[in-house]
C-alpha cells in the first residue's frame, strides 16, 4: 500500500489545514466550513470513538444529574450543542454548503458537517480495508500497512493494551503462505507466549476485509466473559459486534446484522448449539472463520466430543470457512492435522526464559537432559528449622516461597482444595510481622472488596491469610471472590496464592517461581500436559529475566516425577465412543435432524471426516457396525424413525437434539414434564426448579440427610405433596436422616435432585449464596455452579419444549425462570448485571448512583463513572461502557430483524 495512505493523526488535529486535495483550491470551502465550523469548546462533541471520547452517544434527559450535558442535536450521527434559533440558520447553511460541496467533489465520501480530520480518518481506514481485502482475494504478499488489517488496528493494540510490536514468531505466522490463502492451521507455542494476539487478529482481519463473521471458541465461562470484556472497547472502534455465548446467554439462531459482522465467543457446549443453529438456518456460510482455543480439549472426555462434533460438522459443511486451533500441549499433531486438514506452526519461543528444578530432600536439582538421570544438583537449601517447624513443613515450602516473596510474586499448586488452604495458612504462621506493612492499605482494601461480595460475610481463612499478602485459590471459591483475588495477585498486593490446577488452564497469572507441591491431582497422578501448563506460567514478561518452576518430590516418588518432566505430551484421543457411545448418539441425532444424513451411508460418510476415524485402528472397532448398532439403539429410545436405511427423526428426537439435551436424559426430561402436566406445583418454584436441576449434577452430589430432613421440615404442605409426587416423600428423608435403611425401589438420584432444588430455591428466595451454601454444607463455589448450570439447563429445557406441542404451558414459565436463574438478584439489578464485567456488587453500587439500565451505562462518561463509582479504575469503565454499548446494538439488531420479518413479502403470495 503507499506509503502516503498510512498516515497517524488525531481528531484534534486537522492535518491539511484549509487545503482541498480533490479541488486543490481552498478559497470557496474554506469559507463554507467557516460557516458551519462550531465554537472551539464544542469539538471534543465530534468525536466518536470510545477510547478517545467516552461521552460520545446522545444523553438522554433520564440520565442521573452529574452525567448530563447541555442537549445536543443530531447530525449524520454526531451530537452537536446548539439552540433552537441554530437549528434553523444551521440546517439551511448546511444544506447549501452540502449542495456546492457534492457537486464539486461529485461523489464526496463524508458530509460536510464532519470534521475533515474525522472525515479523512475514516476515508484511510476503508481504503485500507478495501486494499487490504483484495489483497487478500489476490493472495498478495504484500497485504496491507499491519498484517492485512487498517494501521488502526495497530493504534488500538497500542492506545488499549499497551502493544507497540509483535514478537518475531507473531510476525512469521501471520505471513504464512497457509493464512494468507486461508487454509486451515494449528499453531503450538509454550503457554504465555502470545498465542491468543494472532488469533485476535487472524479474526478482526476476517470481520474487516473478509466480511465474515467469527467463532472463538474458549473452554471456561470465566474466560469467555473476560474475552468478551476485553474485545468489546475493539468491537466498538472497528464496528464490529462482539457476542457472548456462555451459560444462558446467546441467541439461537443468532440474529442477522445488517451490514455488521459478528464475532461469537462462545464455551465448547454453546459453540455447538451456535454451529447447528446456523446449519439449520443455512447461514454457516456466513462463518468466516472458526478459531478454537486450548486445542488439546478435543481428548476431554464428553466436552471434547462436543468439540469433535463441532469442528466435523464445519469442515463437511462449510468447506471455506477456515479453521484455526491453538494449544501449549499437543502430542499427535499429526493425527489432529490429518483430522482438521491442516497445516502446523509451532515455535518455543518465551517472552521469559523458563529453568526447571526438582527439589529431593534439601536439595534443589536443574532438569538437565544431559545428564544421566536427567537431574543437575545446583544448590541446597539454607533451613533454619525448628523440629516442631520441621514437622509442620517437611516439604520446606516455606524456605522456597520466601526466597521470592514478597519482592515477587509466586504460585504454589496444590493436589487438593483442601490442601491449598492448609498450606495457606501454615505458610502464614511463619511469615515476618513486616510482611503485614507490605501495601497494607490495598490489602485492607482488597478483604473489603470480598466482604462487600460475600454480602457482609468474609472467609475467616482469608481474613488471615490476605494481610500477609497471601490467599487461596480453588473452584470453592465464588467466581467475584476469585476475580478480586486475580486482580490483587495480578496489581502485586497479594504475593502469593496457593492454587488447584485449574488456575493453570484458566487466566494467566504469570509468576517469577512457580512450586508444584506434589506430582498429583487429587489422587490421580499428575500429567505431562498438566504440569506444563503450571510450569508455564513461571516468568512474567517485561518483568522478569527469567522464571523458574520447582517440582516437589518424595524420594519414592524420583522415577515418577523423572517420567513426568522427560516425557512427551500425553496423545489427544477421540471421545466420541466413550460412556457407551453417547456422544456418537447424539451427533447421529442431530445429523438426521439437521437433514445432514437421511440415510445410513450419508453417517458413514460424515464419520469419514472425524477424529474417531483418524484414529480407527487404535479403537479396535468397526465404525459401520457401531454406526447400525447407534441407530438401533436410537430407534428403540423413540428418538429416531427407521425404514431400511433411511432415518428420520420423531418429535421428540428433534426437541432433544434442538434443546441439546442428552440423549440419555431426553426421555426421563420427557416424562418428567409429561408427569408435571398432570399436576404442576406453582404455588413456589420448587416443582419448576427440580424440573430444570440438571442430571450430571445431581450424580454427583451427596447430601447431608440431616440438612435434606431439616429443610423438608420448613416446606409447605403443597411443597411436600409435590416432594412425594415426584417420588421423594417426608419419609424417606426421615429415615435417611436417622441412618435406617430404606427401601430398594427408592430413587435416589430423584432424592438428590430434589436436594439441589432446595439449594437452588434457598438462592432465589434470599439471594445470600453465602448463608445458603453453610445452611447446606455445601461450598459457595459449588453453589455458584449449581446456579449457573441451572441456568444453562433450563434454557435448554425451554427449547426442548418448544419442539413438543404438548408441552406449551412450561414455555412462558421458563422463560422468566431462566431469567432469574441467570442472575439471581433482586429484579430491579438484572438489566444492569446484563451488561458483561458488572457484577453484583457492581450494579447495587451503579443503581445506587442513578444508573438503572443499559442504555444509563452506554452513555456515561467514562471519566465521571470512575469518580461516582468507587474502587473503579478508568479500564474497567472504558470496558462497561463499551460493553453496555455492545448490549444495546445486539438489542437493536434484534429488533430491527424483527423489523424486517414483519415488512418482507411472504414467500408463496399469490399473484
Amino acid at each position: 500500500m503507499d506509503d502516503k495512505q498510512h498516515v497517524e493523526c488525531s481528531d484534534s488535529d486537522d492535518l491539511f489545514g484549509d487545503y482541498d486535495s480533490l479541488l486543490e483550491d481552498a478559497s470557496l470551502l474554506a469559507k463554507l466550513d467557516r460557516a458551519d465550523e462550531p465554537a472551539a469548546e464544542d469539538r471534543r462533541f465530534l468525536s466518536d470513538s470510545i477510547v478517545d471520547a467516552p461521552d460520545a452517544d446522545v444523553v438522554r434527559d433520564d440520565l442521573p444529574c452529574s452525567q448530563r450535558e447541555p442537549k445536543r442535536r443530531k447530525v449524520h450521527g454526531h451530537a452537536t450543542p446548539g439552540t433552537d434559533d441554530e437549528k434553523v440558520h444551521g440546517v439551511a447553511r448546511r444544506s447549501v454548503s452540502e449542495r456546492v460541496k457534492k457537486t464539486l467533489r461529485s461523489n464526496a465520501a463524508a458530509p460536510a458537517s464532519l470534521s475533515r480530520s474525522v472525515a479523512m480518518k475514516e476515508a484511510v481506514l476503508s481504503r485500507e480495508i478495501s486494499g487490504a481485502a483484495e489483497a487478500v482475494r489476490a493472495h498478495d504478499d504484500d497485504l496491507g500497512p499491519f498484517f492485512g488489517l487498517p494501521s488502526k488496528v495497530k493504534d488500538l493494540l497500542f492506545t488499549l493494551r499497551g502493544i507497540r510490536s509483535l514478537y518475531a514468531w507473531q510476525e512469521t505466522c501471520l505471513r504464512l503462505d497457509c493464512v494468507s490463502e486461508r487454509k486451515n492451521l494449528i499453531y503450538t507455542l509454550p503457554t504465555g507466549g502470545g498465542k491468543t494476539l494472532v488469533a485476535e487478529l487472524l479474526m478482526i482481519r476476517e470481520l474487516l476485509c473478509g466480511k465474515r463473521n467469527c467463532i472463538f471458541v474458549l473452554p471456561y465461562v470465566a474466560l469467555v466473559q473476560e474475552k468478551v470484556r476485553g474485545l468489546a472497547v475493539l468491537g466498538l472502534e472497528l464496528d464490529f459486534l462482539v457476542e457472548e455465548y456462555a451459560g444462558s446467554k446467546g441467541r439461537f439462531p443468532p440474529v442477522s446484522r445488517r451490514g455488521r459482522r459478528s464475532l461469537y465467543v462462545a464455551t465448547i457446549e454453546k459453540a455447538h448449539a451456535l454451529v447447528n443453529a446456523l446449519i439449520e438456518s443455512d447461514a454457516l456460510r456466513r462463518v468466516g472463520l472458526l478459531v478454537v482455543d486450548e486445542l488439546h480439549m478435543l481428548g476431554a472426555g464428553g466436552r471434547g466430543a462436543l468439540l469433535e462434533i463441532t469442528l466435523a460438522k464445519v469442515l463437511h459443511l462449510s468447506r471455506d470457512t477456515q479453521i484455526v486451533g491453538m494449544s501449549a500441549t499437543l502430542g499427535n499433531i499429526g493425527e489432529l492435522q490429518t483430522f482438521l486438514k491442516a497445516d502446523n506452526y509451532r515455535d518455543d519461543f518465551r517472552p521469559v526464559h523458563l529453568k526447571e528444578y526438582v527439589k529431593l530432600g534439601d536439595g534443589i536439582y536443574e532438569v538437565d537432559a544431559r545428564e544421566e538421570d536427567s537431574f543437575r544438583l545446583c544448590r541446597r537449601l539454607e533451613l533454619n528449622y525448628s523440629s516442631a517447624m520441621q514437622k509442620v513443613d517437611p516439604d520446606h515450602i516455606v524456605a522456597l516461597v520466601t526466597e521470592v516473596i514478597p519482592k515477587h510474586s509466586c504460585l504454589l499448586f496444590c493436589p487438593t482444595k483442601r490442601n491449598c488452604e492448609n498450606v495457606a495458612v501454615m505458610i502464614c504462621k511463619y511469615l515476618r510481622r513486616d510482611f503485614l506493612r507490605e501495601r497494607q492499605a490495598e490489602k485492607e482494601e482488597l478483604l473489603r472488596q470480598l466482604k462487600e461480595c460475600g454480602k457482609g460475610s468474609l472467609c475467616p481463612l482469608l481474613r488471615r491469610t490476605v494481610p500477609l499478602g497471601v490467599a487461596y485459590h480453588h473452584s470453592g471459591l465464588t467466581g467475584d471472590e476469585r476475580k478480586l483475588l486475580e486482580d490483587a495477585y495480578g496489581a502485586g498486593v497479594l504475593c502469593l496464592l496457593a492454587c488447584t490446577s485449574t488456575l493453570a488452564a484458566g487466566v494467566n497469572l504469570p509468576a517469577r517461581r512457580v512450586i508444584v507441591r506434589s506430582p498429583l491431582v487429587a489422587l490421580a497422578a499428575l500429567t505431562t500436559s498438566q504440569y506444563k501448563q503450571m510450569a508455564g506460567r513461571a516468568g512474567r514478561a517485561g518483568l522478569d529475566s527469567e522464571g523458574e518452576s520447582i517440582l516437589i518430590l518424595q524420594d519414592a516418588r524420583a522415577g515418577q516425577g523423572h517420567a513426568l518432566l522427560c516425557s512427551p505430551v500425553e496423545n489427544c484421543y477421540s471421545c466420541l465412543l466413550a460412556d457407551d457411545h453417547k456422544s456418537l448418539l447424539g451427533l447421529i441425532l442431530s445429523l438426521v435432524g439437521l437433514k445432514v444424513a437421511s440415510r445410513v451411508e450419508h453417517l458413514e460418510e460424515f464419520v469419514r471426516g472425524t477424529l474417531l476415524f483418524v484414529q480407527r485402528e487404535r479403537a479396535c472397532v468397526r465404525l459401520e457396525d457401531v454406526l447400525q448398532r447407534s441407530v438401533d439403539l436410537l430407534k428403540v429410545k423413540g428418538l429416531l424413525h427407521v425404514q431400511g436405511r433411511a432415518l428420520q427423526v420423531t418429535l421428540l428426537g428433534r426437541a432433544t437434539f434442538k434443546g441439546c439435551v442428552d440423549v440419555s436424559h431426553s426421555e426421563v426430561l420427557y416424562q418428567d414434564l409429561q408427569q408435571g402436566l398432570e399436576g404442576l406445583f406453582l404455588n413456589s418454584f420448587l416443582h419448576l426448579l427440580f424440573l430444570v436441576t440438571p442430571y450430571d449434577l445431581a450424580a454427583a452430589c451427596t447430601p447431608d440427610w440431616m440438612t435434606f430432613y431439616t429443610q423438608m421440615s420448613s416446606l409447605s404442605s403443597s411443597e411436600l405433596k409435590m416432594c412425594a409426587t415426584v417420588g421423594v416423600p417426608e419419609s424417606l428423608v426421615a429415615r435417611k436422616a436417622a441412618g435406617q435403611s430404606v427401601s430398594k425401589c427408592a430413587n435416589m438420584r430423584v432424592a438428590k435432585r430434589v436436594y439441589l432444588s432446595l439449594v437452588l430455591m434457598s438462592l432465589l428466595k434470599d439471594g445470600d449464596l453465602w448463608g445458603v451454601a453453610q445452611r447446606f454444607q455445601l461450598s459457595r463455589g459449588f453453589v455458584q455452579s449449581l446456579l449457573s448450570s441451572a441456568a444453562a439447563f433450563c434454557t435448554c429445557v425451554l427449547h426442548f419444549t418448544q419442539e413438543l406441542e404438548s408441552l406449551w404451558p412450561y414455555r412462558s414459565l421458563l422463560e422468566a425462570l431462566t431469567r432469574r436463574l441467570s442472575y439471581c438478584v433482586k429484579p430491579e439489578l438484572i438489566p444492569l448485571m446484563e451488561v458483561a464485567g458488572v457484577t453484583e456488587a457492581r450494579a447495587k453500587q451503579l443503581h445506587a448512583a442513578g444508573y438503572t439500565t443499559p442504555t444509563h451505562l452506554a452513555n456515561a462518561d467514562a471519566a465521571l463513572l470512575v469518580r461516582t463509582a468507587e474502587r473503579l479504575s478508568r479500564k474497567q469503565a472504558n470496558q462497561i461502557v463499551a460493553s453496555a454499548k455492545m448490549l444495546l446494538d445486539e438489542k437493536a439488531a434484534a429488533l430491527q430483524q424483527e423489523v424486517d420479518h414483519l415488512l418482507a413479502v411472504p414467500p408463496g403470495l399469490p399473484d
